[in-house]
């Protein structure tokens, strides 16, 4: 008989999904991102935890959906509370005003208000507070990302001393970018309380390492290869690499599947004309789309005998619209699109199709199906998923994939994709002409090399790498509950995209 009594208890800024009120009944909107895309299938039927804000101030009659999402996903879900106030301070402020452009080298775009400090550290204990009360001593807690680096000191404070780790999904940014947040030395001393920190490169890590030394004083640093070693006040603390990835099975599996296949022969009904590039973003000024759309602007005006024979899918997911930055970029997105469009489009061919919504499991699989070249260019990035989710997806391995090279992917995917400088406008152009003209054995050849080196190191590897790291065991430790949880996986349900 399996031992359940150890949980994974996972801790993010919000929970898989977002709940909205609508009419006095509760809209379930599943989320998105790389969090949700990487550690929903990895939790599913282990009878875990996962704890944060579910997207709403509304805290009455939230018990009976939260249930129900529960059941379907094969993992118990608590929810942190936050009101208008600690949203816009915590989550709006010091997450997106500081911490997300600095560690993004756009330092230009933070506002350094310190009362966004002080927020934040008041809903880091908070959530440190939902999680004593709901972990034992067996658990291993699992703390995600940026908006949360202060849960460990508050749970120290608190009395926990179960082991603890902590992962980035963001980069972690070099020494001379770093040095100039206010409150640099108090984010190192959070990181510090931490059992296991992750970075999803080595760069990443080398930066922190770096932070660490010029800003804690008697450190001590050792060890080589995947994780090293810290010596802090008595204290060991493991800092390590570990590049997250996607199911690389389940992505193949419902590429080839036949909802996906009749979705892409209609995408390529609505485009018959030559072959499709692609590109999918969250709407951040990170993800280099106004470069983006001016390097394929270049790239029509130097290759005029290509007009017709190639079409840019521009999909665009909304993202924080309550930040004026951010809607003054979908503004910017959105001009430069009917600017490209206005000046080249021909009877019968429109050389930019913007897409702005969210796209359902099956329409993203048939994008990716469907498109001959990804076009995936942010100016820095932790990862990346969708460049490997482009990947696993192409079943006829004939796609090509441009990477850009500040991509926390590209350390892994340089060898079979075409690395751009995402600023270079006209190499990017040029990529756009190299892969269009690329042979099918050369397509093919690169293509496996990238599903290759994916499916190697797929969702499984990664969480099974940092488990070892933190608690010398992997997902066994945490074993499946198949007798409690429906056997669906999330993907078909109505919750998850």
């Amino acid at each position: 008989m399996n031992d359940f009594s150890k949980k994974l208890i996972i801790i993010s800024n919000r929970l898989p999904f977002v709940l909205e009120r609508v009419e006095n009944q509760w809209k379930i909107i599943p989320g998105s991102g790389g969090l949700v895309t990487a550690l929903a299938p990895v939790l599913r039927n282990r009878g875990g935890l996962w704890i944060g804000w579910p997207g709403t101030t509304i805290q009455s009659d939230i018990s009976k959906p939260l249930e129900a999402i529960s059941a379907q996903a094969g993992f118990s879900m608590q929810p942190v509370f936050l009101n208008d106030e600690e949203i816009q301070q915590y989550y709006m402020g010091l997450s997106n005003e500081v911490i997300w452009p600095l560690f993004h080298d756009l330092q230009s775009y933070c506002n350094f208000n310190p009362d966004y400090w002080e927020m934040y550290k008041k809903i880091n204990s908070r959530f440190a507070s939902a999680i004593k009360d709901k972990s034992s001593g067996d658990d291993f807690i699992w703390v995600h990302d940026y908006h949360l680096m202060g849960v460990a000191e508050e749970l120290r404070r608190l009395g926990i001393d179960t082991k603890i780790g902590y992962f980035q999904h963001i980069p972690f940014p070099p020494l001379d970018i770093f040095i100039k947040l206010p409150w640099r030395a108090e984010i190192l001393r959070f990181l510090l309380q931490y059992d296991l920190v992750g970075f999803q490169t080595v760069r990443d890590r080398r930066n922190f390492i770096q932070c660490l030394k010029a800003f804690v004083p008697k450190i001590a640093v050792k060890g080589k290869g995947q994780v090293l070693s810290v010596r802090f006040a008595e204290r060991n603390i493991r800092v390590g690499s570990f590049p997250i990835s996607i199911d690389y099975k389940e992505f193949s599996q419902q590429a080839g599947s036949k909802e996906v296949a009749d979705n892409a022969w209609y995408i390529h009904e609505d485009i018959p004309n030559g072959k499709i590039i692609l590109g999918i973003d969250r709407l951040d000024y990170t993800k280099g789309i106004i470069y983006r759309l001016r390097s394929f602007r270049t790239f029509l005006e130097r290759h005029p005998e290509l007009h017709r024979r190639v079409t840019l899918v521009q999909v665009v997911v909304p993202s924080r619209r309550s930040i004026p930055m951010y809607n003054e970029l979908k503004v910017e997105i959105e001009r430069l699109v009917s600017e490209i469009n206005g000046q080249f489009t021909k009877s019968g061919w429109v050389p930019i199709h913007y897409i702005y919504r969210t796209l359902t499991r099956v329409e993203l699989l048939a994008y990716y199906r469907t498109a001959e070249i990804a076009l995936i260019t942010p100016l820095k990035d932790g990862m990346n998923l969708v460049a490997k989710e482009y990947c696993a997806s192409n079943i006829e391995q004939s796609g090509v994939l441009i990477l850009s090279e500040f991509a926390g992917a590209a350390a892994q995917l340089q060898k079979g994709a075409i690395m751009v400088n995402p600023y270079n406008i006209e190499e990017v152009a040029e990529a756009i002409h190299k892969a269009f003209h690329m042979s099918l054995k050369e397509r093919n050849q690169a293509m496996r090399k990238l599903q290759q080196i994916i499916s190697k190191t797929d969702i499984y590897w990664w969480v099974n790498s940092y488990l070892k790291a933190a608690i010398s065991s992997d997902l066994e430790t945490f074993p499946r509950m198949e007798e409690y949880y429906t056997k669906d996986s999330l993907s078909s349900l109505s919750i998850f995209p």
